[in-house]
Parts: C-alpha cells; structure tokens; sequence
C-alpha cells in the first residue's frame, strides 16, 4: 500500500495541530482551576479574618463590661453568640471550643464582684487579661493552613 507523502505530512500536521491545540486548552483550563482555587481560598481567609476581628473586638468590650457591671450587655452577649455560630460554620473545631470557653469566662464575669480601677491595673500587670491570646494564636493557625493548601 502506497501512501502519498503529501497525505503523511497533512496527516502529521493535523495530528500535530491537534496535539498542540488539546495542550493548550487543558493547560489554560488548568490555570484557570488553580487561579479560581486560589481565589476561593483567598476570600475564605479574608471572611475569617473580619469574623475573628469583630468577635474579637466584640468580646473585649463585652468583657471590659462584664468586669465592671453586675447587669450583662444582654444585646452584646447574643451579638457575641451569633459570631460563635457562625464560627461553626467557617472554623475548626478548635477555633470555636476556645471561644465558646471565653465567652462562657464573660458570663461568669458578670457573676464575679465589680473589679475597681486599681484590681483592673492589677490584672493588667499580671496579664491576666489577655484572656484571647489563645484564641488569636488559634486563628492564626488556622489562616496558616489555608494558605499551604
């Protein structure tokens, strides 16, 4: 069987086109993947953050009023719970148990006697305060493992 070579070398640059053109569509559809893979992973830190900040910010005043306030800030407590909540549905296990705790520690607050000026510069010294050193090293964590991924 004779194959004319014109027919070959056609047969050989379409399979070659071919070749080429599937490479490049898989490569770009590959790139496109991890670009988006990226930015979901980007905007999924980014809800963290802001939901770690405001609970973070929300639980200090709430307990700087549970240590100097026999009565709870009712609408601060359930503004910190639904930050919780939402916890739950964003972040580790471990993220959510350290705050579920704190939180607990802000309502046992307001069953503690009102602490003065001179106890609150006291508990400053003595870093007693810096209730949410855990929770922030938590959170940092967790953001880091969503960048390695």
């Amino acid at each position: 069987m004779n194959v004319d070579a014109s027919v070959t070398t056609a047969l050989a640059t379409l399979l070659g086109a071919a070749i080429g053109g599937l490479t490049s569509v898989l490569a770009t559809l590959l790139t496109q993947r991890t670009q988006a893979r990226a930015q979901w992973f980007e905007h999924e830190a980014r809800r963290r953050r802001d939901l770690y900040k405001e609970f973070i910010e929300t639980a200090a005043r709430c307990y700087v009023h549970a240590l100097q306030n026999e009565e709870a800030d009712i609408p601060s407590l359930v503004d910190l719970y639904a930050k919780i909540d939402s916890m739950r549905i964003l972040s580790s296990a471990k993220v959510v148990d350290i705050a579920q705790r704190f939180a607990q520690k802000i309502v046992d607050t307001y069953l503690e006697p009102n602490k003065s000026f001179f106890e609150l510069r006291e508990m400053i010294n003595s870093s007693s305060v810096d209730l949410m050193r855990e929770f922030s090293t938590a959170c940092r964590e967790e953001l880091e493992t969503l960048r390695t991924v």
